[in-house]
């Protein structure tokens, strides 16, 4: 896998120097922003890579609460810890409600927010790798014939081969070549395991 990056979004160029020092002093990758419309300028120009982002909660344009809002809206899988003074805490309260991974009052202690950014990472790493996995999913669908699909959503849904093959006035036999090459297409080594993927990619269209 690609190795995270943490992206610092904050309009104060003193903290944002001294967040990518601290971070790349204790191993990660960091790139400064800022303020929030570059980031996300930044963001559309590249490919999403696994990672975080650590965004003051008040900043000239686009606040860090709704640069949380539009991540979310956007469905970008990259957690967000907000840092506030202390006169906004109720606003970083709101970042959370909205799906902030974190906030953490200035000044910080540099251990408090490093071990946020690890849960973070490790947050944003497990949804990416999900990302990742619905995409394949959704890419093997996408060999499959429009008969084929509509076996295979037949089949996940337990019914038998005769079953199905009433369902779809086709004969048994039919239907059991159509489902192998559904096991085939969709690398699927049981039933449980393609029951498993009609399952994620009705989750990842549901989202």
């Amino acid at each position: 896998m690609v190795q995270p990056l943490v992206h610092v979004v904050d309009d104060d160029g003193a903290i944002r120097d001294a967040l990518v020092l601290l971070l790349e002093a204790a191993g990660h990758a960091a790139r400064a922003h800022a303020d929030a419309a570059s980031f996300l300028q930044a963001l559309a120009a590249e490919t999403v890579q696994p990672g975080c982002v650590i965004a003051d909660v008040r900043m000239p344009g686009m606040s860090g609460l709704e640069l949380v809002r539009h991540l979310g809206e956007r469905r970008i899988d990259l957690p967000v810890i907000v840092i506030t003074g202390h006169a906004d805490v109720a606003m970083a309260v709101e970042a959370l409600k909205s799906g902030a991974a974190d906030f953490i009052e200035k000044p910080f202690d540099e251990d408090v927010l490093l071990s946020s950014v690890g849960r973070a990472l490790d947050k944003g790493a497990r949804a990416f790798r999900e990302r990742q996995q619905l995409a394949d999913i959704t890419a093997r669908v996408a060999t499959l014939t429009p008969r084929e699909y509509e076996v295979m959503m037949l089949v996940v849904q337990g019914m038998p081969n005769k079953a199905v093959a009433v369902e779809l006035s086709i004969s048994a036999r039919t239907v059991e070549i159509h489902r192998a090459r559904v096991m085939e297409k969709m690398g699927a080594a049981s039933l449980s395991d393609l029951v498993r993927m009609a399952l994620r990619l009705e989750e990842g269209v549901s989202v």
